[in-house]
């Protein structure tokens, strides 16, 4: 019996699943999930994505098999598991998501491309986001995003199901080689879990968006929390938009929810904003979007600079919580990461692409199209973007005045007098004594003087920006990747069905 075969990659749940709906319209379908050892060994995967994805599929394969179907997961390259799917019973049609992710998994696309061409086999490709594949250009993005956006959530289709393997068996981690602890208190992944997120979110949180997610000690709460599951798609990015448009409809001006979720749908444009800039440009994965900043860090790389920021030992006690913090958690918030990078590039003058490896496998949510963008805009090699430098003890200052989240993650810290707790270093002897700490052992030393090193570094990029063929090439970036936002309208078009967010760019 012929059938469509539905290709789930990223886009972990049945409602509002284009790839599903317009299978199940002329066959019978099988729903398909491949893990993919060679993505799993790449640098930039880790357990806890892992983790978050079998926790994903046993949702998605239990809301499967309560509607009479099943998902069938498989181990091995995706043309060779096609290939056997195949040679078992050719099917009709594939049908999935368009993907924007890693470098990988955009030469394993090529490659199934190549497989269903020559068998004439057609593969249908929807859109996940509101990004657009081959963009010729910028100038109607946003009308497109915006179209896309107000369309109606697709229902879950009655399917008419080929039988999978019941229950399925799913690999464990380190048979794939992952290794790394998996976070105590990271998020769990899930359709369920994702939905009481999302409502938590717009009926409780939202009020304390505004002003709440730039500190790191209120963020945890005030910001979504949706981008590990619009990451792994457990949500789509439509259903969100739309019960966010939804919420703030209905409920009074003055209230707190309607402010917060106000600025929050005005931050969902950016989410595939970022993402479009991959889309349009794969190499930024390890590329500089500006050649002319290549060699600008690349040859000085520093290992025991990279090891200290890494290891939480910078020695700014604001860095270091929040590494500690992502070891525990899996996630932090947008300002805190883009804090990190700018430590990195700026102070400890490292390459943004091995640094982007390493947070790629620290963050839960990592979205390859934004963490990519990210690392380039805050990394200063974008040409087209202010360059962004923050000082780590300013912005401790600023969002920890009290000290309560660095002395929460740091214990050596906790003995600490405030008028020392964000530079601990300069602490008298005499007074490391009093505490029972030590410079050096219990509390480690910057690897540099962050004054001296700040202008340096700042010294290095305006010198290649202020040279023209530099100022020259900005042109044909800002023409390919810049935005062109204007004012969004109140509201979108009103959704027939459905309930619609990565970003803060959190997100």
């Amino acid at each position: 019996m012929s059938y469509h075969l539905v290709w789930f990659k990223r886009d972990l749940r049945l409602h509002d699943h284009a790839a599903l709906w317009h299978a199940s319209r002329q066959a019978p379908v099988l729903c398909l999930y491949i893990i993919e050892p060679s993505l799993w060994r790449a640098a930039d995967a880790a357990t806890q994505h892992y983790q978050f994805l079998r926790e994903s599929l046993l949702d998605l394969d239990l809301a499967v098999r309560k509607r009479g179907g099943g998902l069938r997961i498989e181990v091995g390259e995706a043309v060779d598991v096609l290939g056997r799917l195949w040679h078992e019973a050719p099917f009709a049609a594939l049908y999935s998501h368009q993907e924007t992710g890693n470098w990988l998994s955009f030469q394993r696309d090529l490659a199934v491309q190549r497989w269903c061409r020559a068998r004439g086999l057609p593969w249908h490709e929807f859109l996940q986001f509101g990004v657009v594949r081959r963009l010729p250009s910028r100038d109607h993005w946003q009308a497109h995003w915006e179209t896309l956006m107000a369309a109606s959530c697709l229902e879950v289709p009655g399917c008419r199901w080929i039988d999978a393997p019941s229950p399925p068996m799913l690999p464990e981690p380190q048979s794939l080689g992952l290794n790394q602890a998996d976070p105590p208190q990271r998020q769990r992944g899930g359709r369920r879990p994702a939905i009481e997120t999302l409502r938590d979110f717009l009926f409780q949180r939202s009020g304390f968006y505004r002003g709440g997610i730039s500190s790191p000690l209120s963020a945890p709460t005030a910001c979504s929390r949706l981008s590990a599951y619009l990451a792994f798609g457990c949500l789509s990015l439509r259903e969100v938009a739309q019960a966010t448009r939804r919420q703030t409809d209905a409920l009074p001006p003055n209230d707190a929810r309607s402010a917060g979720l106000t600025a929050f749908v005005s931050r969902l444009y950016w989410h595939c904003h970022f993402i479009q800039k991959l889309e349009s440009e794969p190499e930024l994965e390890f590329r500089n979007m500006h050649r002319g900043y290549d060699g600008l860090r690349e040859t000085e790389w520093n290992p025991a600079h990279f090891q200290a920021l890494s290891e939480g030992r910078s020695g700014w006690p604001l860095v270091d919580a929040c590494v500690a913090m992502l070891n525990h958690t899996g996630w932090l918030n947008f300002r805190m990461r883009a804090m990190l990078v700018s430590v990195a590039a700026y102070p400890l003058w490292l390459h943004w692409q091995p640094v982007g490896t390493w947070l790629a496998r620290q963050f839960l949510d990592c979205e390859p199209g934004i963490h990519w963008s990210q690392m380039q805009m805050q990394a200063g090699t974008t040409g087209i973007n202010t360059t962004r430098v923050y000082n780590p003890i300013k912005q401790a200052r600023d969002h920890d005045p009290h000290g309560h989240f660095v002395r929460q993650w740091l214990p050596a810290l906790r003995r600490v007098p405030d008028a020392w707790l964000f530079e601990p270093w300069r602490m008298p002897a005499k007074l490391q004594q009093q505490c029972g700490v030590k410079v050096g052992v219990d509390i480690p030393e910057p690897p540099v003087d962050l004054e001296t090193a700040t202008r340096q570094a700042k010294v290095r990029i305006y010198a290649i920006r202020g040279q023209a063929e530099v100022k020259a090439a900005k042109a044909a970036i800002v023409d390919k990747h810049g935005s062109r936002k204007r004012p969004m309208p109140r509201r979108a078009a009103k959704p027939v069905a459905g309930a619609w967010v990565q970003t803060e760019l959190e997100c």
